[in-house]
């Protein structure tokens, strides 16, 4: 039995693997791990990177559709109450001449917060085009059309072989990208945070103007006499 055992152990021993290593790629893991382990390890995070870069990019392209939603939101909303002052409260100003103030600060609102939210949803492009010497120095990204729409094909697909064949390229345009959307993003909720302030402070005070010129008007109206039947 004791024969037997040492056989068994030795054969253990035999049949093992390459001599444990320590993950260099990862100096904060202390537990010595095999080359197959490391392998799988990496192949994990390289999952995650990937993983990561897909989620951020969709969020941030909702949130792109989300501000031009609110901004049509904005702009549908100012566009009818504009159409009403002009049609139909601007035609009575001749015959109510107190409510010329309160309209006049309700179309002013009104314009400012539609400005604003063209603003939000007005489109910028970069000139378009890229040279060797940007291709060589990483400085392009040309996973975004701004960079690359005045170029020929052949010369964007000259340059995406090359980025596709380097992968620290690659990653960076990702990340500029992101990095570049993440702007633009915030810019576009900076002037609809805008828009929506001047739309509801201007709102209400046009509504306080409003309802303190119909309680001046009434107040100083002259009063009319009541006739006096006699019977």
């Amino acid at each position: 039995m004791k024969q037997e055992n040492l056989l068994s152990l030795k054969r253990k021993k035999d049949d093992k693997d390459d001599p444990e290593e320590k993950i260099e790629a990862f100096p904060y893991v202390s537990v010595q791990k095999s080359k197959k382990e490391i392998a799988n390890l990496q192949k994990s995070t390289e999952r995650g990177v990937q993983t990561m870069f897909r989620l951020t990019s969709h969020n941030h392209l909702q949130l792109s559709a989300m501000s031009d939603n609110k901004s049509h939101i904005m702009i549908s909303v100012n566009s009818i109450i504009i159409s009403i002052i002009i049609s139909v409260l601007f035609g009575k100003l001749a015959y109510y001449s107190e409510y010329i103030i309160p309209a006049c600060i309700l179309l002013g609102v009104c314009l400012g917060s539609m400005t604003f939210s063209i603003l939000a949803t007005r489109p910028s492009v970069n000139k378009g085009r890229f040279t060797e010497e940007d291709i060589r120095n990483k400085k392009t990204n040309l996973l975004f059309f701004g960079n690359f729409h005045r170029m020929e094909l052949e010369d964007y697909q000259r340059a995406m072989n090359v980025m596709m064949k380097d992968g620290e390229y690659l990653y960076n345009s990702i990340v500029k990208d992101i990095y570049f959307l993440g702007i633009v993003l915030a810019k576009k909720y900076r002037y609809l945070r805008i828009s929506y302030t001047i739309f509801m402070w201007g709102l209400i005070i046009a509504v306080i103007a409003f309802a303190a010129a119909a309680i001046i008007t009434t107040s100083t109206a002259p009063a009319t006499a009541v006739p006096v039947i006699d019977y």
